[in-house]
């Protein structure tokens, strides 16, 4: 899903008809995508992420608080960084701030865990109605209206400023990092993002996410979630065509179709997946997708280079002239890339070299805390 931030103007992600070709094969590219993959991925991976936390305390025994806000600081430190300095949708920032507000409930019990999450997102949602109230109330300022469909006086200064050179690039990105981790991030953010690590929470104490239950519950996860999902947000793209994607309906309420239809079917795409491992059909490509899902953090940053090489002025240049069917081209390549070097590389290493990286900043950390408690308790 990121390629179309890292190749087309921002407004081009929330809004398709806002820039670029959108027919033929490209309407359908986006159509696929959106209906399946859009909100969907990323909800399971905000699931993993709350789940990795239990299962990280677990380990961690005595240390686990402790550990924990070593390893957010410093993921903190590297979503800062990756969104400043390389791309402003950074989703790291907000993983390790969200990770740092649900790390008290990990003991708790499934059910509250899941009544939690689902108020949680109920809160994001209501968020987003009442400003798609008080938009219906108050016209929308020329800002606002701009950056749901930019004008083309808009849209060549963002072209030339990624075609641009550093500097350059840092007068879009900046601002626009930044109010994704401000005034997106409070409003809306953090709310789904953490009441959806409380969900990867509760199915890990429920043992579906480490794949212990029996086949049929897989098979009625996947079964429900895309029963439910699918068709809210199939309905969500009728209604935002039937409204011109205009921003008074299609910024806010338009998206809460996919907002509520992607938490099902993220759990849907969950029950599949464990479902197909547990039959044995994901047998010849599990090993490479582990080595991936292993080097998780190092495969992330290692798309914003390959991306923002291709499509930035530092590299090739490419931002805004390649349409979403060559962007798909673009994803199959770099990910049979990613599939290939993983397992080559953990064949070597027992981490990725970010994964390395981070694992010795968070323990080196803890042990310099150790020595200076040792030292005071000395003196």
């Amino acid at each position: 899903m990121n390629i179309q931030s890292f190749a087309m103007p921002l407004a081009a992600y929330v809004n398709p008809t806002a820039y670029g070709d959108l027919a033929g094969a490209n309407l359908w590219i986006w159509i696929v995508s959106h209906v399946f993959f859009d909100q969907k991925f990323i909800t399971i991976f905000s699931m993993l992420f709350g789940a990795g936390i239990v299962l990280m305390a677990s380990r961690a025994g005595d240390d686990a608080a402790q550990l924990h806000r070593h390893r957010m600081g410093w993921l903190i430190v590297f979503g800062l960084a990756h969104a400043y300095l390389l791309w402003y949708g950074d989703i790291l920032f907000a993983y390790a701030v969200c990770g740092l507000l649900v790390f008290p409930l990990r003991d708790r019990g499934p059910r509250f865990l899941l009544v939690l999450a689902a108020a949680l997102i109920v809160i994001g949602s209501l968020a987003t109605v009442a400003f798609g109230l008080s938009m219906a109330s108050v016209p929308p300022t020329e800002a606002a209206f701009d950056s749901w469909n930019p004008s083309a006086e808009t849209l060549a200064r963002e072209i030339d400023a990624y075609r641009g050179g550093f500097v350059e690039q840092l007068r879009f990105r900046v601002p626009e990092a930044l109010e994704f981790q401000t005034l997106y991030m409070i409003l809306f953010g953090v709310w789904r993002v953490c009441g959806v690590m409380l969900l990867g929470m509760a199915l890990f104490r429920l043992d579906v996410l480490t794949a212990r239950r029996a086949a049929r519950v897989f098979a009625a996860l996947a079964a429900g979630g895309f029963a439910s999902g699918l068709p809210l947000v199939i309905e969500g793209v009728r209604q935002n065509f039937a409204h011109a994607w205009s921003p008074g309906y299609a910024m806010f309420f338009g998206t809460l179709w996919n907002y509520w239809g992607s938490v099902a079917m993220a759990i849907g795409w969950t029950g599949l997946l464990l479902l197909l491992l547990r039959l044995g059909w994901l047998s010849v490509a599990a090993g490479a997708l582990a080595a991936v899902g292993r080097m998780a953090f190092t495969n992330y940053i290692l798309q914003t280079i390959i991306c923002t090489t291709i499509f930035y002025g530092h590299g090739l240049g490419w931002f805004g002239s390649v349409d979403r069917t060559g962007q798909i081209l673009l994803v199959i390549a770099i990910c049979a890339l990613q599939l290939a070097i993983s397992p080559i590389w953990l064949r070597h290493f027992a981490y990725g070299p970010l994964e390395w990286g981070w694992r010795r900043l968070t323990y080196g950390g803890i042990r310099n805390t150790a020595h200076r408690m040792q030292d005071s308790q000395g003196r």
